[in-house]
């Protein structure tokens, strides 16, 4: 090998890229977006969004997530009552036909150890914006049955429902409601 060519080889290496991230599609059937917000002061009440979409990135290298881009419905509120999910999609709540997707965005992801991950990032809902902290752990990786790798995290975080404008029953249902999002996703 001639010195010209070691030098080109040398220098194609310094400016090529680092090891991409890979790209993870979130597996819907396998992801679940839950709530949970106090009904009267007394008791719990429960539900789940249904049908998320999105992507994730993962650098092998830094064994860290990069960006990730969750999206849901509004219309795919499920409380397993009707009549409570349909009051849920109208004006007073998610106006679900002025304001159809509720989205997360990150803006920054820090590895805060084996498996954990601060996530900082923008959720849009009734067309307003908030940045949210969450805290997410890695709840497993590998290869599926059908030869396609995956991965999965679990965060949790809060939200206040009036700081996106959602203020009906503020006195009936508590202004703060807890999410657990468990992603699934296959990598692209």
């Amino acid at each position: 090998i001639g010195l010209y060519t070691l030098v080109l080889l040398v220098s194609i290496l310094l400016v090529m890229p680092a090891v991409a991230e890979d790209t993870y599609k979130v597996d819907t059937a396998h992801t679940y977006i839950l709530f949970k917000v106090k009904h009267l002061g007394i008791g719990y009440s429960y539900g789940r969004f249904n049908n998320p979409v999105g992507t994730f990135t993962f650098d092998e290298a830094k064994n860290n997530i990069g960006v990730i881009d969750i999206r849901i419905l509004a219309k795919d509120v499920d409380t397993d009552v009707e009549k409570r999910d349909n009051h849920l999609r109208s004006p007073d709540f998610f106006d679900a036909k002025k304001h159809p997707l509720i989205s997360f965005k990150s803006t920054s992801v820090k590895k805060t150890g084996q498996g954990t991950y601060e996530i900082s990032g923008n959720v849009t809902l009734l067309g307003k914006t908030q940045t949210v902290k969450a805290e997410a752990v890695q709840t497993g990786a590998g290869k599926d049955p059908w030869g396609k790798y995956r991965r999965g995290y679990e965060a949790r975080f809060t939200l206040k429902r009036s700081e996106f404008g959602m203020e009906f029953m503020l006195g009936g249902v508590s202004d703060k409601v807890e999410l657990t999002i468990s992603v699934e996703g296959v990598r692209q």
